[in-house]
């Protein structure tokens, strides 16, 4: 039976091994996703304009938007765009607690400025 010691050792490799296929993973994945925008003629803002709404497929470059409702003054509920967008297409808006994605990449050394929408 191995001790503590020796587990925690063999956690930290796996650790190092994990963020190495993540990184690797994360680089193709971004390609991917890249090669499907350029295909379809996806842009930034089109993705920004339907974050968080579940798509019918029929959304996609030359499609009309629908303008956002103005807010009303000292409403709770109101919606914002976000300001963060993570690896998995998690977003949040920069109010309140950060979510769990967001903490626990910035745990892992990133910034959250790299999220920055």
């Amino acid at each position: 039976m191995s001790n503590l010691i020796e587990l925690q050792v063999q956690i930290e490799k796996l650790q190092k091994q994990a963020d190495t296929i993540r990184t690797k993973e994360f680089d193709a994945t971004v390609r991917e996703i890249l090669a499907k925008m350029a295909a379809f003629g996806i842009s930034l803002t089109d993705l920004r304009s339907i974050s968080g709404k579940k798509s019918s497929g029929k959304k996609g470059a030359g499609s009309q938007k629908v303008p956002a409702k103005k807010a009303k003054k000292g409403t709770k509920g109101v919606k914002v765009a976000p300001k963060y967008l993570g690896p998995a297409g998690e977003t949040w808006s920069g109010r309140g607690l950060a979510p769990k994605w967001l903490t626990a990449l910035v745990a892992a050394g990133k910034q959250k400025s790299e999220f920055a929408v």
